[in-house]
């Protein structure tokens, strides 16, 4: 490095590279080369950063792979991702994290999440045959599967990690609580007090953390089921089904992993056999919803935890067959929207009906049939339930083999993601700007990825 310069030249593997202290600065101060720059981003006295060292001549020494070394300097050149045909790309993500450059490869890799845009990235045949219990994403990009005892977890690099594996014992539900940690939701087994909820690390899948209820001082054993996060407050809820008086939504901190709160369920109500949680951000609130065909009556309730009480419910029961057929009594799956004035519904024919949270009493269910335009399965195709995900201002619904893309006011079709192959779709997710969409056919997993945008000239 020349004094009085901001050029600088590496020796990455025994070949010359040559850069600006305007090109590292592209890197953040995050990263390995961002830290070459001082506090107003001029260039470092030639100190030698840990493992690797200043040669005689002034160039900083790297020891790894120089083809790869290239490859990123262009990205903080120019913005953009050239991969040579001749260079594996999971080579040249290990050499991004060793840099601290692997959110600027993410984002050159595929662009900011949009629905509308989509495209069919990748396909993962899982190991476990049959359907699979849920399909989780991660927030950096990565996912997890789960099957009825296993969970296999996946990096954003789509290499998979060491199971986690509960000996045996049923998954009902599992969730990332950060990109390092996942929970697990499991039944009870007869005569062993060992079910309930643990805390499991994604890298090793080694148990972390067992979750406990108590009721009176005393631990019970429980069924742990529908699983949700308050990033507000870092909690975890569950649905609780217990032995004795324990029946209702847990809620444990996110830190300490202790019991922090029990919502008992009230007459009427099934909380213990709740299928969907979801916190409100703001509200402090927690949606409840116990569906079709778990019980023969849907029930959806909103819980207050500062005020210890049911604020608003729904229920079809005692609906006439005028108000509503059969069909569209079947409430499948449910989510509050973005607005959190309303919640969103679906029925088998996946027709979306929409509930007020603003009437006190509940009021109806306003049904729109925009989904499809023509009705019911087709004779011999295999059905799985609809789900609802909400994200960036887009509804999404699965149905069978494809998933449906909503958007604007009046929530019209806009897109639909469909794969030739895989059977129907059992579960899908959402995070990391990835749509993971599960088969019900031996665990073969979709991965959905927005591309770049184009770049102007």
């Amino acid at each position: 490095m020349a004094a009085g310069s901001d050029r600088l030249r590496f020796n990455v593997g025994g070949k010359i590279f040559e850069t600006t202290a305007t090109t590292l600065a592209n890197a953040g101060r995050s990263s390995m080369l961002g830290a070459l720059l001082d506090d107003d981003w001029n260039v470092r006295p030639p100190t030698p950063p840990a493992g690797d060292g200043v040669n005689g001549d002034g160039d900083y020494f790297i020891d790894r792979n120089p083809a790869c070394f290239a490859v990123l300097l262009d990205l903080l050149r120019t913005g953009e991702l050239h991969i040579p045909p001749n260079l594996p790309e999971k080579l040249l993500y290990r050499e991004a994290l060793f840099y601290g450059l692997l959110d600027h490869v993410r984002r050159a890799r595929w662009g900011s999440f949009d629905g509308d845009r989509l495209r069919l990235s990748t396909s993962i045949a899982g190991r476990a045959p049959g359907d699979g219990t849920a399909i989780r994403a991660s927030p950096d990009g990565g996912c997890c599967v789960a099957h009825s005892s296993v969970v296999h977890v996946y990096d954003w690099m789509l290499d998979e990690h060491q199971p986690i594996n509960l000996d045996y014992q049923q998954i009902n539900d599992v969730g990332y609580m950060d990109s390092g940690n996942i929970v697990v939701t499991a039944r009870e087994r007869p005569g062993r007090a060992d079910g309930g909820m643990g805390l499991f690390s994604s890298a090793s899948g080694d148990l972390r953390h067992r979750f406990h209820v108590s009721h009176d001082n005393h631990p019970k054993s429980f069924t742990a089921g529908a699983l949700c996060f308050s990033n507000e407050d870092f909690k975890i809820f569950a649905s609780c089904k217990g032995r004795c008086n324990e029946y209702g939504i847990g809620v444990w901190d996110q830190f300490t992993g202790k019991q922090s709160d029990f919502f008992y369920q009230p007459p009427g109500c099934s909380f213990g056999d709740a299928d969907k949680l979801q916190w409100i951000d703001g509200d402090n609130c927690l949606m409840v919803a116990t569906l079709f065909p778990r019980t023969d009556n849907c029930f959806i309730g909103i819980l207050d935890f500062r005020e210890k009480n049911l604020v608003w419910s729904w229920t079809d029961e005692g609906t006439t067959a005028a108000a509503a057929s059969l069909d569209e009594k079947r409430v499948l799956h449910a989510i509050v929207m973005e607005d959190k004035h309303s919640i969103c519904v679906v029925n088998q024919y996946e027709d979306l009906g929409f509930l007020d949270l603003r009437s006190n009493g509940g009021g109806g269910v306003r049904w729109s049939s925009r989904s499809k335009l023509m009705k019911g399965k087709i004779r011999g195709e295999e059905s799985c339930y609809p789900k609802l995900v909400m994200h960036g201002g887009q509804l999404f619904s699965s149905m069978n083999d494809s998933i449906s893309v909503f958007c604007g006011p009046e929530w019209v079709l806009t897109s639909t993601l469909r794969r030739g192959v895989g059977g129907s779709i059992c579960d899908f997710s959402i995070g990391g700007d990835r749509l993971f969409a599960l088969h019900s056919e031996e665990n073969v997993f979709d991965v959905w990825e927005s591309p770049p945008p184009p770049v102007l000239l």
